[in-house]
């Protein structure tokens, strides 16, 4: 699975578990929302970024209602908003999530660390405002800029440590 080296046995469980949610869906390829579903269900640092424990259930409550409701729609299509620059083609992603799961390993190579983390991704899944995490971030009333602010405030060193 080369769409998920450089992650941490944490992160590729998420994607995994991802990659499960897209099949029994039917749907084409694991989209953004795929993602941030199964982060939120299996990374507790990542339900930490949004705070309020309500947020959390409201944006779940959207995000299981995707093959009954509003997210019916997307099943016929490929989630591609052009506001991000194109990427190699990472095997069964949607170009969005592609561009996601490149953006945790280069946040995880800026900190030096080892492996990427759930955090990571998140913020790859929230950098494009047009994606269809963020589309369900908004109908839940969670503001997709104020999470990516808060990962990227976490990201910077203390200027005052070491």
């Amino acid at each position: 699975m080369d769409d998920v080296a450089g992650f941490s046995e944490e992160l590729v469980a998420a994607v995994a578990g991802a990659r499960r949610r897209a099949v029994r869906g039917a749907d084409r390829q694991i989209d953004s929302a795929h993602l941030l579903h199964s982060l939120l269900e299996s990374d507790i640092e990542v339900r930490r970024v949004f705070e309020e424990g309500d947020r959390v259930a409201r944006v779940l409550g959207y995000l299981v209602q995707r093959s009954i409701g509003y997210g019916l729609r997307w099943q016929n299509g490929v989630e591609d908003s052009g506001a991000l620059p194109v990427v190699t083609v990472t095997e069964g992603f949607s170009p969005v999530a592609a561009v996601a799961i490149e953006t945790a390993r280069v946040r995880a190579e800026r900190r030096g660390a080892g492996a990427a983390q759930g955090v990571d991704l998140l913020a790859g899944v929230l950098a494009d405002p047009r994606s269809r995490a963020v589309e369900v971030l908004a109908r839940a009333g969670v503001d997709a800029g104020e999470l990516l602010a808060r990962v990227d405030k976490d990201e910077e060193p203390d200027p005052f440590e070491g």
